[in-house]
């Protein structure tokens, strides 16, 4: 698990003032604006206060210390800047996508061991885990309730109920 995760790519600049535009990599401003520093590295290396955060329509605009004026964000645009997930407060329930790959998906009834989360997507109004099994086929879940019972981040397990069928036939074309 890394401790910097993206929280946003500058697009371009915004005003004369040192304003940028940036396309959001995380929940948008409102959860930009619970940081005080965003870094140039995912390492956690250039910090930079954070001065404000707004959205306008689905960017953000942000202003940050040490970047005072149209050519010191020019200078910025094509950069990705990083957040510190210590210093992230998310609410009961909430992960980082970062945190839940890897983790073993396990039936909650059964115990069995279907495979691990190798990737996370949101095509729609919920996120698809993709499950690769021992065999390196892969499946897909939906992170609803029905079948997410639990996401249990310190075990490094997702609790799963799933139906008939859901493990059963790989999605990647791969033959059992």
């Amino acid at each position: 698990m890394q401790s910097y995760l993206p929280a946003c790519k500058i697009v371009t600049t915004h005003g004369v003032r040192g304003e940028m535009k940036a396309l959001p990599l995380c929940d948008g401003a409102k959860f930009l604006s619970g940081f005080k520093t965003l870094y140039t590295t995912a390492e956690g290396a250039g910090p930079h206060k954070l001065l404000g955060v707004r959205a306008q329509g689905n960017m953000v605009l942000i202003r940050l210390e040490g970047v005072a004026d149209m050519d010191a964000a020019r200078a910025m645009v094509g950069r990705t800047l990083y957040l510190n997930k210590a210093e992230a407060k998310l609410s009961e329930g909430r992960y980082f996508i970062d945190d839940v790959l890897d983790c073993a998906v396990v039936d909650a009834a059964t115990g069995q061991e279907y495979g691990r989360v190798v990737e996370v997507s949101h095509p729609a109004a919920q996120d698809i885990y993709t499950v690769r099994d021992a065999d390196g086929a892969d499946h897909m879940i939906p992170a609803v309730p029905e079948f997410v019972v639990k996401i249990d981040i310190a075990a490094r397990q997702v609790l799963v109920r799933p139906i008939p069928g859901m493990f059963d036939a790989p999605i990647n074309g791969d033959e059992e």
